[in-house]
Parts: structure tokens; C-alpha cells; sequence
């Protein structure tokens, strides 16, 4: 299905432990830039992540956030550094040897000293968080696809609708052209037997005047390789595929022969229609440039 490169997804993962929100959207780029904001203790998490979101998204410029809030309670432990408190006592005891002092030191007044008791903080189960945040992740991703779907069914009918409007055009400049000839021999005709009055002119040469003039305004190939874009640009976007970037190139060789058509026009409507011409077809690639 066709994707806009526009789109937007959220999802909330809670649980009694944690909650972990993400929320991503994107416009359009031309290749795929992922940037993320988010705790420092995901950090180990972002290879897999970017690994993870390049299934779903393949273009555009995305802006990812992940906020994660801890409801453990009870997640600190104390620990007790045995080897630090025994090298205390040492000296305590050396201390009391050499001054002929008692060791009166009790376990309270050994637990205050720095380093024998600390609180640290229970260590993250980086598998478990990491199921819930792929989780969350996912989800998002899905909504995140499902809302470049539904833009990119607009943008397919619009520019179809384009392409059906530029249609009407080439099919004028193709009626039109063969007219411009009979009138430009009819005008060659009565300018000549103006001129030269009752005197007879040549059918060849007026014949030759006109196949000059043809050849300088013909646009045959011009219309036929115009059309064959349109048809293509036609079939590509109802493939569903990602073929934006194929798009802007198509979209290109057909501003191409509109250009090519108007400077060899010499008829008003014509050029008109040539006009008109280049201008659907840069609305066309403005709407080209949305897509994924």
C-alpha cells in the first residue's frame, strides 16, 4: 500500500514495575534519519531499536521519544563490604597495641564508617525491560505505519486525479497540433496570392513551406513519451509499493517534455496547455516528494 512519509504513532506499555511510553512521527527526507530521545538506560538499547524500527519505516525523518518511569519500590539494597571493615579493625587493633589504649569500636560505630555499608541500586533486568520496550515499540511502529497508509490513500487519489487532468492536456495538444498546420497553410496560401496576385505559385513549394514549419513545431514525440510517463507514474503508484524516489524522477522527464513542448509552440493554446502542463506536474512532485 502507498505511504506518506508523514505520520504519527503512540503506545503505552504499563505494568506493576514500569511504564514505558513511546511516541514517534516523521516527515518527509530522503532517506531514512532516526533520531531518539530517551533515558539514559536505554541507551544499550538503541542498536536494537533502530534494527527493529528500519522493518517498518524505510524513508523519512523521524523523531523518536521513549519515556519510562520505574514504580519498583524497594529497589535499593545495602551492601556490606567485609574486607573494608576487617582492614578497619586491623588498624583499630594495631592502634590499640600501640598506644596501650582499649579498642572500644562497637559494629554501630563500625558500620558509620565510609564504604562498609553502602545502598545501591538493584540491577535492571535488561531482557525484561527490553520486552516491554520492543513491545511498546512495535505497537507504536504499527500505528505509526497505519497512519502513512491512510495519508498515502489521499495522496494516491489526488494525484491520480492530477494525472487524469494532465491527460486532458496532452490529449488537447495532440488535436490541436495537426489544426495549427492546416492554418498555417492556409495563411501561407492567401499571404502568397496576396503578393503575387493572379501568379501562380508551385504546390511543391508551398508544400516544402509547410513541412519546414512542421518540423520546427512537431511534438509528436514529445506527447507520446509524455503520456507513456504518466501511464508509468499511473501503474506505479497503484502497485502500492515505496517508490517515491522513482516517482521524482519519472516527475522529472515530464516537466522535461512540457518544457520541450512550449518552446516549440506557436500557438497560443497550446501554449496554454503547456503551461498548464508544468504546472500540475510540479504540484505532482511536491505530493511525490511525501511519499515513502
Amino acid at each position: 500500500m502507498l505511504k506518506s512519509m508523514t505520520g504519527f504513532g503512540r503506545c503505552e506499555n504499563v505494568t506493576d514495575e514500569y511504564k514505558i511510553s513511546v511516541e514517534m512521527k516523521a516527515v518527509n527526507h530522503r532517506y531514512l534519519d532516526l533520531s531518539i530521545k530517551m533515558p539514559k538506560k536505554f541507551n544499550y538499547f538503541e542498536a536494537s531499536i533502530r534494527t527493529l524500527l528500519k522493518k517498518y519505516i524505510q524513508r523519512g525523518k523521524v523523531d523518536l521519544f521513549i519515556n519510562y518511569e520505574d514504580y519498583t519500590e524497594g529497589n535499593m539494597c545495602l551492601k556490606y563490604n567485609r574486607a573494608l571493615a576487617a582492614e578497619y579493625m586491623e588498624y583499630f587493633n594495631r592502634m590499640s597495641d600501640e598506644f596501650g589504649i582499649q579498642n572500644d569500636v562497637k559494629v554501630s560505630a563500625l558500620a558509620k564508617f565510609p564504604e562498609v555499608l553502602t545502598m545501591e541500586q538493584v540491577p535492571d533486568d535488561e531482557e525484561h525491560l527490553w520486552e516491554l520496550l520492543s513491545e511498546a515499540l512495535k505497537e507504536a511502529a504499527v500505528k505509526f505505519v497505519e497512519s502513512r497508509e491512510m495519508e498515502g490513500e489521499h495522496l494516491k487519489k489526488d494525484l491520480l486525479g492530477k494525472l487524469d487532468y494532465m491527460e486532458t492536456l496532452v490529449d488537447f495538444i495532440e488535436e490541436r497540433s495537426p489544426q495549427i498546420l492546416t492554418e498555417y497553410r492556409n495563411r501561407l496560401e492567401d499571404k502568397v496570392k496576396e503578393l503575387l496576385s493572379n501568379t501562380a505559385m508551385e504546390e511543391s513549394r508551398i508544400a516544402a513551406e509547410v513541412t519546414i514549419y512542421a518540423d520546427k513545431i512537431c511534438v509528436d514525440e514529445e506527447t507520446v513519451r509524455l503520456r507513456s510517463h504518466i501511464h508509468n507514474t499511473r501503474n506505479e503508484l497503484l502497485s502500492g509499493e515505496s517508490v517515491g524516489r522513482k516517482l521524482d524522477f519519472i516527475a522529472q522527464e515530464m516537466n522535461r517534455e512540457a518544457n520541450t513542448i512550449l518552446s516549440k509552440s506557436t500557438d497560443l493554446s497550446i501554449s496554454d496547455k503547456a503551461i498548464a502542463l508544468k504546472t500540475e506536474i510540479e504540484k505532482v512532485r511536491e505530493q511525490i516528494q511525501n511519499i515513502e
